[in-house]
C-alpha cells in the first residue's frame, strides 16, 4: 500500500491535492436537523416520509447551545445541517457556522443573508426544470426554482443540489445551463422514489440516461460541475468494486445508536465519530437519511462521498483508481471549503480531465448500467 501510494504521489498534481487534504486534517463529522419545521412538503422527502419531524426541536435556545458545546467537547469539527428547513432558524445556522466547518441544505425559498455567512457553503435544492420542480416541490403552484435563482444570483457561496429523477434526463441540460448562467455551481443527486409513485420517478429503472447527461455537462462546464463522472456512477449504480450499496456497507451510521450494534461489528468501514442527530438535539437515528427505509432507495450524495472516502484501499490498484479516490475526497473538502475554495476551484477542470472515462471505469469493474 505505502509503496503504491508513494509512486502515485510523484505526480505533482496528485501530490498537491493529497497535501492539501492532509494539511486540513481528518474530519469528525455529524449531521443535525436544526428544526423539525419546514415551509414545504416535497414529494418523496425522506424527512417527512419517515416521520422524523416527531422529534420536536426545543424552543429553549439553551438546549441547542448545550448541544453545540457537547459536540465541541467530543471533538466534532464538521457539521452537515439538514431538515426540516434550516433558514427558519437562522440564528442556529449562525452558531454552527461560527463553530465548525459546515454546509447547509436549503429549499431556496428564504434567502440566507450574505453578511455574517460570507463563506458558508450553501446547497440549494432543485428537482428538475421549472415545471417538474413546481410539481414535486411547489405543490404545483410555487415556482421554487425561479425564486431560488433570484435569491442566489451570482452568489459565490452557492451550489445547486440538483436531484435528478430517472425519467427526466432530458431536463438536465436546461437546468444546469440556468444554474451556471446564474453564477453558481452544480452538484448532482439522484431521486429515490420513497412514495412508490413509479413512472418517471421510479429509481428502479436506473439512471443510465441521467449519467450520460451528467457526463455531457461535465464536458460543457468543467469549471462548474462539482461531481466527477466516476463518482456519479458510484452513486447512481450503487457499486463500488465488489460491494453493492446497502446498510451493511453504509459508512454514515450513528455509531452510538443500538440499532447499529451488529453493523459496526461486520468489519466494513464506518465513521466511529459520526452521529445523525434528530431535531431534539439528543437522540440519533440509524443514519443520515433513514430510520427504517430500504437502502435501495438511497442515493444520498453525502453518504456516498463517505463510502468512497473510507475505502482508500480498494482504489490503490492503479494510478487511475487512486486518482478517482483522491479527486472524490478533494471535491468533498472543496465543496465544504475545508481546503481553500478560491484556489481549489481553479483545479476543477484538471480534476475532471484526470478522472477515468466510462470505458476505463468499466475496466475497473464498475458497472455502467444500474
Amino acid at each position: 500500500m505505502a509503496a503504491g501510494l508513494k509512486t502515485y504521489l510523484q505526480d505533482p498534481f496528485l501530490k498537491r491535492l493529497y497535501t492539501e487534504i492532509r494539511a486540513a486534517g481528518p474530519l469528525r463529522s455529524i449531521s443535525v436537523d436544526l428544526t423539525h419545521v419546514c415551509n414545504l412538503r416535497c414529494s418523496g422527502c425522506y424527512y417527512f416520509a419517515e416521520g422524523m419531524d416527531r422529534y420536536a426541536s426545543p424552543e429553549d435556545e439553551a438546549e441547542f447551545e448545550a448541544f453545540v458545546e457537547r459536540e465541541k467537547a467530543r471533538g466534532t469539527n464538521f457539521v452537515t445541517i439538514v431538515g426540516g428547513e434550516p433558514t427558519l432558524v437562522l440564528q442556529r445556522v449562525k452558531v454552527i457556522y461560527d463553530n465548525f466547518w459546515m454546509n447547509v441544505a436549503t429549499n431556496g425559498l428564504v434567502k440566507i443573508p450574505y453578511q455574517g455567512f460570507e463563506k458558508m457553503p450553501i446547497g440549494v435544492s432543485v428537482w428538475g426544470d421549472h415545471e417538474t420542480d413546481r410539481r414535486l416541490r411547489g405543490g404545483g403552484k410555487i415556482d421554487l426554482f425561479r425564486r431560488a435563482l433570484d435569491n442566489y444570483r451570482d452568489d459565490p457561496r452557492v451550489f445547486w443540489y440538483y436531484t435528478v429523477t430517472p425519467g427526466h434526463a432530458h431536463e438536465v441540460e436546461r437546468v444546469v445551463q440556468q444554474c451556471v448562467e446564474n453564477g453558481n455551481y452544480v452538484l448532482f443527486n439522484f431521486y429515490g422514489d420513497l412514495e412508490r409513485r413509479g413512472g418517471a420517478l421510479d429509481h428502479r429503472q436506473g439512471f443510465a440516461n441521467v449519467r450520460r447527461e451528467i457526463d455531457r455537462m461535465i464536458e460543457r462546464y468543467p469549471d462548474r460541475v462539482l461531481m466527477t463522472s466516476y463518482f456519479s456512477r458510484v452513486v447512481s449504480t450503487g457499486r463500488l468494486y465488489d460491494e453493492r450499496w446497502g446498510y451493511d456497507v453504509c459508512t454514515s451510521i450513528s455509531s452510538d445508536n443500538p440499532v447499529n450494534a451488529q453493523r459496526v461489528k461486520n468489519g466494513k468501514p464506518y465513521s466511529p465519530h459520526f452521529r445523525a442527530y434528530n431535531a431534539d438535539f439528543r437522540t440519533t437515528r440509524r443514519c443520515c437519511t433513514g430510520i427504517e427505509r430500504d437502502c435501495d432507495s438511497c442515493f444520498d450524495v453525502w453518504e456516498h462521498f463517505s463510502w468512497v472516502m473510507l475505502n482508500l484501499k480498494k482504489h490503490l490498484g492503479s494510478k487511475l483508481e487512486f486518482t478517482n479516490w483522491l479527486t472524490t475526497m478533494y471535491l468533498f473538502y472543496l465543496i465544504n471549503r475545508i481546503v481553500d475554495f478560491e484556489s481549489g476551484i481553479e483545479l476543477l477542470p484538471e480534476i475532471h480531465a484526470r478522472v477515468g472515462s466510462p470505458a476505463e471505469a468499466k475496466d475497473l469493474r464498475l458497472e455502467a448500467a444500474a
